[in-house]
């Protein structure tokens, strides 16, 4: 009997043999490593009623092969406590405590916990508002590199802004510059042709985070991401936040259609924990550890300018699926929602929480906490946009506040806690943010620089429309159960 007579008279049992082999040790795997019950309850079901499929689907989306890879980098480190700031200049917690209170000391001891980097003074971070201002900013710094350029970013787009970045790296690298870009490989592929090709050809040493860059091929861990931006320019100051390199966030390119968001000049000794973040990312993807330690290296790190009395409180906050940095955005933002005693103000352009961060919100309510949380009226993904109204119903009922902005999409991530608090950076609020991507993301106590991102988000609220419950009860069934299945891929959103 040949290969084709036992396939078609055995066919039924091979598939059920399949099924099995493939089935028990996804579900089994699902059920040992999986910490939230509905994920697993939700893969194992996948694994069952799908046979095969569901076993693929599984292993190409549910497996988490970073957190393994991860930890061998880390094991590599010869001194941990050397990947971080100074230690003088660590803000006491009797300082947090005789400066902001209790409830912000208590913040402090969480952030400790949370976070592999402390607290630090001595700090300054400038607001950069929109791509002119933040593009022509970065373009100075590169243009006045001298030693190094560490550059990560989730998407840096092949356009006239991207070529625009390629000329100074080129140019730096023509100067001597040590060059380093690393690109999320998901976020490589929104641009066809890639920049990958465009900074190879000018000989800037560039990779790809977690993946390849060739069209419909391998890429197999497209779920977990890196969504940070970092920009390290000779280890003395950097430039983080929500903003990707792309024309279309530069009005002088794209006219008045240009997106907005929020980005920031950061000095001082938090420098030094963003560059750890981004070095151990090129550790990862390139297999190249940056030597810092060297007194006159190109990676030498020389950040602090200000005395550690001086200047703002800053904490680096990375997360990521991994066990080190799991969670630690959203853990870090029900912290302080907990201590908030007058207000909490959001900005965020995708607005998909959980259910643990939904509580926070809604228990900071109830205790008589003011929460305004403002999304824009048009979002540039519109099933994020029908997810996102599935969710609106708990917030508001809970007593919370919901506003669309007018004008132009908003990418900006901000949050400001009773004007003492702030946290800012790349992370939103949806569980791919939250527990997908490695993010990065500050922690600012600061009562005149919280004022500032506090005021700026008020700005926002002069021309928006608050979302009420009348507004949602009355939308037509079809449409509330069109946009409650949407949500429920939310997470992959």
């Amino acid at each position: 009997m040949g290969f084709f007579d036992i396939m078609r008279e055995y066919w039924p049992h091979i598939l059920i043999c399949l099924s099995v082999l493939l089935g028990v040790p996804a579900a089994l795997h699902a059920v040992m490593t999986k910490d939230d019950v509905r994920s697993a309850i939700g893969w194992v079901g996948v694994i069952i009623l799908s046979p095969i499929l569901g076993a693929v689907i599984y292993d190409i989306l549910g497996v988490n092969r970073i957190r393994r890879k991860n930890i061998d980098i880390r094991r590599e480190r010869v001194n941990l406590a050397e990947h971080y700031h100074p230690d003088d200049y660590d803000i006491a917690a009797t300082k947090i405590k005789e400066k902001f209170g209790n409830g912000w000391a208590s913040m402090r001891r969480l952030g400790d916990k949370i976070s592999p980097c402390r607290q630090a003074g001595g700090n300054a971070v400038t607001i950069l508002r929109g791509g002119d201002e933040a593009y022509a900013a970065m373009l100075q710094a590169l243009a006045a590199a001298r030693h190094s350029i560490l550059l990560e970013s989730y998407i840096f787009d092949n356009d006239r802004m991207g070529e625009k970045f390629v000329q100074a790296l080129a140019a730096a690298r023509a100067r001597g510059v040590a060059v380093r870009v690393l690109i999320d490989a998901v976020g490589a592929r929104y641009s066809v042709p890639s920049i990958v090709h465009r900074l190879k050809k000018e000989g800037i040493i560039v990779d790809v985070f977690n993946g390849n860059i060739i069209m419909g091929l391998r890429l197999p861990y497209a779920n977990l991401r890196s969504h940070r931006k970092i920009l390290i320019i000779d280890g003395a100051h950097a430039f983080t936040g929500g903003m990707n390199i792309r024309e279309g966030f530069c009005a002088s390119l794209y006219g008045a259609k240009a997106f907005w968001d929020t980005h920031f000049h950061v000095q001082g000794p938090a420098v030094y924990d963003l560059f750890h973040a981004a070095a151990e990312d090129w550790a990862f993807a390139a297999k190249e550890k940056l030597d810092y330690t060297k007194d006159n290296g190109a990676w030498g790190l020389t950040a602090p300018r200000l005395k550690p009395a001086e200047g703002l409180v800053v904490r680096i906050v990375p997360s990521g699926p991994t066990d080190r940095l799991m969670e630690n955005n959203q853990q870090m933002l029900i912290g302080a929602f907990s201590v908030a005693q007058k207000h909490i103000l959001i900005k965020t352009p995708y607005l998909l929480p959980d259910r643990e961060l939904i509580s926070a919100c809604v228990t900071a309510a109830r205790r008589g906490v003011r929460v305004d949380i403002i999304i824009p009226e048009h979002n540039n993904l519109q099933l994020v946009d029908r997810a996102m109204r599935a969710q609106f119903y708990p917030l508001l009922r809970g007593g919370c506040h919901i506003w669309r902005a007018t004008g132009a999409f908003d990418h900006s991530k901000l949050v400001a806690v009773d004007d003492i608090w702030a946290y800012a950076g790349s992370s939103n609020l949806d569980a791919r943010s939250l527990r997908l991507n490695f993010e990065i993301d500050m922690e600012i106590m600061d009562k005149k620089f919280t004022a500032n991102i506090a005021g700026l988000i008020r700005a926002e609220l002069a021309n928006a429309r608050e979302v009420t419950m009348a507004e949602i009860k009355k939308a037509p069934f079809p449409v509330r159960l069109y946009n409650r299945i949407i949500w429920l891929a939310s997470p992959y959103l």
